[in-house]
């Protein structure tokens, strides 16, 4: 298993190297998710795509209360995987992941009938809040597997982000 960065004294994860950076990122990522425009289930099945390709462990483990409150159940996750288009997944999150695996993969390649899709779909404010939502999480997710995998997590249920929390301490 690849070493993990470890925390600061005093720290509990290797983004305490950093709390000013890491504070405006929370800061933003809370505004993103707890004062926007698209529905959470929408935002947290295109967070969740991402982190199973990139294969963040942390930001696999976590579901987003509002997300969970917004019908995004369990057995809906578990059709987040490759293949997903033809699964049972509502039509509208198979098409968050078909944005996703764009964003991800290669958006210079996002074709016309994809963004006309999305923009049918959604409103040219949610179509930049889900993006958003969607490569902010792929750059959050890259980093915490460049900085090494957290030992093993149980899916955890966790408060919405909000501005001032923290994603990876929520609670706190």
């Amino acid at each position: 298993m690849p070493q993990r960065l470890p925390p600061p004294p005093g720290g509990m994860i290797p983004l305490d190297h950093q709390p000013e950076l890491f504070a405006a990122f929370n800061q933003y990522y809370g505004v993103l998710w707890s004062r926007g425009v698209v529905d959470q289930a929408s935002k947290e099945a295109g967070r969740l795509r991402n982190a199973r390709v990139t294969g963040c462990k942390l930001c696999q483990s976590l579901r987003f209360g509002g997300a969970v409150e917004a019908g995004l159940t369990e057995d809906l996750v578990d059709l987040i995987v490759d293949g997903h288009q033809e699964s049972g997944l509502p039509e509208r999150l198979k098409l968050v992941l078909r944005w996703a695996d764009a964003l991800i993969v290669d958006p210079h390649g996002i074709d016309d009938a994809l963004r006309a899709d999305v923009l049918d779909e959604w409103t040219p404010e949610q179509v930049v809040e889900l993006t958003m939502t969607i490569t902010s999480a792929m750059g959050f997710s890259k980093a915490a597997v460049a900085l090494g995998p957290p030992p093993s997590m149980d899916v955890m249920l966790v408060p919405t982000p909000e501005p001032g929390g923290s994603v990876v301490n929520p609670f706190a």
